[in-house]
């Protein structure tokens, strides 16, 4: 296989979770307590949070890279999460029971590529994108919410 999923640091969130809700109002963010094994995608674990599990909802910026595509968006982070870096060619089930975009960019932080595709089928596109010396890494999204999912780079 020739990608590798994974999920993003948790470091920057960890103090997040000692703050009380009207300081976390303040920064743009809520907590949240998870009410379903369904709809609370974690970005650092690649897993959906458990009923009962504690996130917090807030901006992040998935594509920081000087370029016209940088950007932000809403991302859960669950408390205590660790960071997931999956074996090469595994999609977890946080992608493939979702619809996802997939946007491929190349060393300058350019789109080079898109698709839509279901998450079962993801591990092909990733493929058939990554066949293309010019794609550095793609991002995945929820392609319904929109919001950033996680990040493949070659395995």
């Amino acid at each position: 296989m020739t990608f590798r999923l994974s999920g993003i640091d948790p470091a920057p969130f960890e103090p997040l979770f000692a703050l009380d809700d009207d300081a976390l109002a303040r920064l743009g963010a809520r907590r949240c307590i998870a009410d379903s094994d369904y709809g609370y995608p974690c970005r650092v674990s690649l897993e959906d949070a458990r009923p009962g599990d504690e996130l917090l909802l807030l901006s992040w910026e998935h594509q920081p890279a000087a370029s016209p595509y940088r950007a932000s968006g809403p991302v859960f982070v669950r408390r205590g999460a660790k960071r997931a870096v999956l074996p090469p060619g595994v999609v977890p089930p946080y992608v493939s029971r979702r619809l996802i975009s997939l946007r491929a960019y190349d060393r300058a932080h350019m789109m080079v590529g898109a698709a839509v595709r279901e998450g079962a089928d993801a591990a092909r596109e990733l493929e058939r994108m990554f066949a293309d010396p010019a794609v550095a890494y793609v991002h995945l999204h929820n392609a319904k919410h929109g919001c950033f999912s996680c990040l493949a780079e070659r395995a």
